[in-house]
């Protein structure tokens, strides 16, 4: 009987921790997000005008390319735990594998068109710094974390 009534009230709690913990890392993203913009911003030297219209298109791309990796990889990594793969028959290896083949096909697409669109609106050149200035913040984020780890141990 008591057990009947504390199931409600476990559910809530164990329910609050998983959308606290969502919207941890929804913090974490926006933090990350606001230090890239930043960092981009620098980085690229667009005009006002360039700036007004490149924005847009960016946060749109990136949206979408976060949506790919994050909400189809991780089911992709979910079921490759070393238990999961070992039991894994042929033909559903094949359809993992086709499965992740198309997302890295969207993704790229998501890229190219991404790109043909930038090309209306900025310089090739700063197109190319673009994709190096990703790269380098990316860089610059991971080594930030690995030194944070360093200083817990």
């Amino acid at each position: 009987m008591k057990f009947k009534k504390l199931l409600p009230i476990l559910l809530l709690l164990i329910s609050f921790n998983f959308y606290a913990q969502g919207e941890r890392m929804r913090e974490k993203r926006e933090q990350i997000k606001t230090l890239k913009v930043a960092f981009l911003t620098t980085e690229l030297k667009l005009t006002s005008n360039e700036a007004e219209r490149f924005w847009p298109v960016y946060n749109s791309f990136d949206d979408k390319q976060f949506e790919l990796r994050h909400q189809k990889m991780k089911s992709f990594m979910r079921r490759m735990n070393d238990e999961t793969l070992d039991k894994m028959t042929e033909k559903e290896a094949s359809t993992l594998l086709n499965q992740m083949e198309t997302t890295e096909e969207e993704l790229f697409m998501l890229r190219k068109n991404f790109i043909a669109t930038l090309k209306g609106i900025i310089p090739s050149s700063k197109i190319i710094k673009l994709r190096k200035s990703e790269e380098d913040f990316n860089r610059k984020l991971l080594q930030q974390y690995r030194d944070k780890g360093h200083k817990r141990d």
